[in-house]
């Protein structure tokens, strides 16, 4: 009725919210290829400008590195679009432009290095988004009470741990992204013992001086260094 009488429109679905698409259908490259859009037409933009190495180096890491983060943070992007834009910021940071072929003089892999070390710093895309997501992982583990660590729980793992939750068919696609880098956490999260009510000391991690932190290996043999 208040819409009749303001006459203004109804908005009938929401394709994104706060920069983010609200619905991942069965085409993920698809619904994030924006991504990858917006980071050509920077990179268009500056490729008919005399820049050195360095400014190239400067660019990439402060806007073509930037622009993927946000949703980073959120969902898992498809190898396809991290590795093309992978490919644009390597083309862009050796000069070539259009079809023209540039000498790559270093493999695009030791640029990932730090410059200690011989490289430039710059991210790899598909292991930066797994940290990132990594570190919503931690923050549900290590931030129960938090509101989005309770609205988690309470849809997709209400009797058990996160480190327990699965992926069931009707999950979203973020709970399903955050959930496919559980592995990092479990390589070097280590439980903190309080009473001990709540800890299973053969298959929980809590011994700080075992390569797995567990009493028992994943096979179910024990550990080297348990008598």
């Amino acid at each position: 009725m208040l819409q009749m009488k303001l006459t203004f429109k109804a908005v009938e679905g929401h394709e994104k919210y706060l920069g983010l698409p609200t619905y991942i259908g069965s085409s993920k490259k698809r619904v994030f290829q924006a991504i990858q859009d917006r980071v050509w037409k920077k990179l268009k933009g500056w490729k008919g400008k005399c820049l050195s190495q360095a400014g190239r180096e400067v660019l990439i890491k402060a806007v073509a590195q930037a622009i993927p983060s946000y949703a980073m943070q959120c969902f898992r992007l498809p190898k396809s679009i991290t590795d093309g834009i992978a490919k644009m910021c390597r083309s862009f940071f050796w000069g070539q432009k259009d079809e023209e072929k540039k000498i790559a003089w270093v493999a695009w892999e030791k640029l990932f290095l730090p410059k200690k070390e011989g490289g430039l710093g710059i991210r790899d895309y598909d292991i930066f988004n797994r940290a990132l997501l990594a570190k919503q992982a931690w923050r549900i583990l290590t931030m129960p009470h938090s509101l989005m660590a309770r609205v988690l729980k309470g849809k997709y793992f209400p009797s058990s741990t996160f480190l327990e939750a699965s992926v069931n068919p009707n999950s979203s696609y973020t709970w399903k992204s955050i959930l496919s880098v559980k592995d990092v956490l479990l390589k070097g999260a280590c439980r903190v013992i309080g009473d001990g009510r709540n800890t299973n000391i053969w298959n929980d991690p809590w011994v700080p001086n075992l390569s797995n932190f567990r009493v028992h290996g994943k096979d179910g043999s024990r550990s080297a260094n348990v008598p």
